[in-house]
């Protein structure tokens, strides 16, 4: 009785539980929380300080006592505590603050994760103060969040590019035929261009900055226009502050490796794709969704590997939380998910 009590007081929401970004659904009001997946707390204690943007203003900039963490790593939870702490703050924010609310939540997680690490979302949920929690496969939420036809007997090819994990699917009448999960996406780029410059200039930059060189100047196809760009940083020989200017075929390089395993994972769903599926995916290809597909030429990239149209969705940061919120009002949907 109590939990139907506590049920009737809440709002049900859906969760995209991001590597770098948490987004929040909430149910009738549409995506209502959009904040960075980062914590600070009080070093050698669990005290939260702040959480979302507030907490990634502090990324590298903390003093000794004050830690930022990134609790989530290639989308699965590295920090148990920090994660409950940070799913409590969402969904009490979600709710103005009132502490009565056990809302029913739905989490996407990655399609490779194990067994051990969805009990681990559920159990931070839980914990967190939910009433009841689902969980949805990524690549699914995310075909749903673009409107793919899911349910349909044809096949519709969705590849998610996270900051954590790129998740590549295949789904037909409701389920996923095929899919792979590679820990690559986001961060490894910015990874990727954080040891380019420090190879290369001796020069060593921030989280924050590799990120901003990447949506700035990022391609993953040639660009005529060559443009460039001033980085700051702190140069490794002398130990002092120190600008230059990179160019934007250099970053596309940087980029070459993290961008060819997204390509092979692609590829690979493709060749154990059944031949019914690959002949539908002639006419309609796939659709890109995630902070990935941003990136400049990616979509122009994917069809030159694959010879098969890619669309960019429409909003594709969105679109995971999207499809979370759509099924909350699928009960059964999720129950059968739940399930498969």
């Amino acid at each position: 009785m109590l939990n139907r009590a506590l049920g009737f007081f809440s709002s049900d929401i859906g969760i995209d539980l991001g590597t770098a970004n948490t987004l929040v659904y909430a149910r009738d009001r549409g995506i209502v929380i959009r904040e960075p997946s980062v914590v600070a707390v009080q070093s050698g204690t669990n005290r939260v300080l702040a959480v979302g943007d507030e907490a990634k203003r502090m990324l590298g900039r903390t003093p000794g006592n004050i830690v930022a963490i990134r609790p989530l790593k290639s989308g699965v939870i590295a920090d148990f505590e920090v994660t409950e702490a940070m799913l409590r703050y969402f969904i009490q924010k979600v709710h103005n603050r009132r502490m009565m609310v056990r809302p029913r939540v739905v989490i996407a997680v990655p399609s490779g994760i194990t067994e051990v690490e969805k009990r681990a979302v559920k159990d931070s949920a839980l914990h967190a103060g939910a009433r009841d929690v689902f969980l949805i496969e990524e690549p699914m939420a995310a075909a749903i969040g673009v409107g793919l036809p899911v349910q349909e007997p044809a096949g519709n090819m969705i590849v998610d590019i996270g900051g954590g994990t790129t998740e590549v699917a295949v789904i037909s009448l409701a389920g996923i035929v095929y899919s792979r999960s590679v820990r690559v996406g986001g961060d490894e780029m910015d990874e990727a261009i954080t040891q380019h410059i420090k190879r290369e200039y001796n020069l060593l930059i921030g989280e924050r900055t590799a990120e901003e060189i990447k949506i700035t100047m990022g391609s993953a196809v040639k660009i005529a226009d060559g443009s460039t760009m001033e980085v700051k940083g702190r140069d490794l020989v002398a130990g002092l502050p120190r600008t230059l200017t990179i160019s934007s075929e250099e970053i596309r390089q940087a980029l070459l490796e993290p961008l060819n395993a997204i390509v092979e994972a692609v590829r690979v769903t493709l060749e154990r794709c059944l031949p019914e599926l690959s002949a539908d995916l002639v006419d309609r290809g796939m659709v890109i969704a995630g902070g990935g597909a941003l990136l400049k030429g990616l979509d122009q990239l994917i069809s030159e590997k694959t010879g098969l149209p890619v669309h960019v969705a429409e909003d594709p940061l969105s679109a995971v939380a999207e499809g979370t919120g759509i099924v909350l009002h699928e009960i059964n949907f999720l129950r059968k998910m739940a399930n498969q």
